[in-house]
């Protein structure tokens, strides 16, 4: 069984979700990022990184245990572990969901994050910066839905890992002061996303620990301040 060791952030469900769909069955290991856990040890064997999600799986390549960090090689791998299921087999459809991957490791998921972090978690509110990245928030929204206008899926006919590694970012718009209807195509793709059982699972996993109102001094210290030295 695999190891996921997460907690109920975008990019914790990502990795639940695509275990959902995979029918893959995992053990869930919270990681409480606002306590610190990412710092212990046991969690930094695995990924120095200190940053979830992360998996333990017993039965790895050669059968032999992998550890392994960074969601989008995580996604990777899972499909190619069952076959090569959520990316498409055919060259071309298999490096559309590549690219619709990397954008989201590159694109929404550090300027959302971003976004959140100067508009909502920073005590110093700084007008640059939140305007900065409202603006890449919006773009990013633009990119998708004129792609999603020409594709039912972003890796084409296909539901692929790309869609299940961007809906985590695109669920929720209203903490980024988005409207959906202002983007037809990606509220017709969120629809379609959120309506999966599977999906549905995924984004339910660690849901009882979800933040609710605003975040703490002692978790704004943990998550953002001197305790992140304590990586060495």
């Amino acid at each position: 069984m695999i190891e996921v060791w997460t907690w109920p952030t975008p990019n914790g469900h990502k990795v639940h979700i695509a275990l959902e769909e995979l029918g893959l069955p995992y053990k869930v290991i919270p990681i409480n990022i606002g306590k610190g856990d990412q710092f212990k040890p046991e969690f930094l064997a695995i990924t120095p990184n200190h940053r979830i999600p992360a998996i333990v799986d017993p039965e790895g390549p050669g059968g032999k245990p992998l550890k392994l960090f960074e969601s989008a090689a995580i996604l990777i791998y899972l499909s190619e572990k069952t076959g090569g299921k959520l990316i498409p087999a055919d060259p071309v459809g298999r490096y559309l969901c590549l690219q619709w991957m990397m954008f989201q490791m590159g694109g929404t998921g550090p300027m959302f994050g971003q976004y959140n972090h100067f508009a909502n978690y920073s005590i110093e509110k700084i007008p640059y910066a939140i305007t900065r990245y409202a603006n890449e928030v919006q773009r990013l929204h633009r990119v998708l839905d004129k792609r999603l206008g020409e594709a039912t899926w972003l890796a084409g006919d296909e539901y692929s890992m790309a869609d299940i590694i961007n809906f985590p970012w695109i669920r929720n718009p209203d903490r980024r002061n988005i409207n959906l209807a202002d983007y037809p195509n990606v509220k017709r793709w969120h629809d379609a996303m959120a309506a999966r059982p599977a999906v549905q699972r995924g984004c339910g996993v660690l849901a009882e620990n979800q933040r609710k109102g605003a975040m703490t001094d002692s978790e704004r210290e943990v998550m953002f301040g001197k305790t992140q030295f304590a990586v060495r």
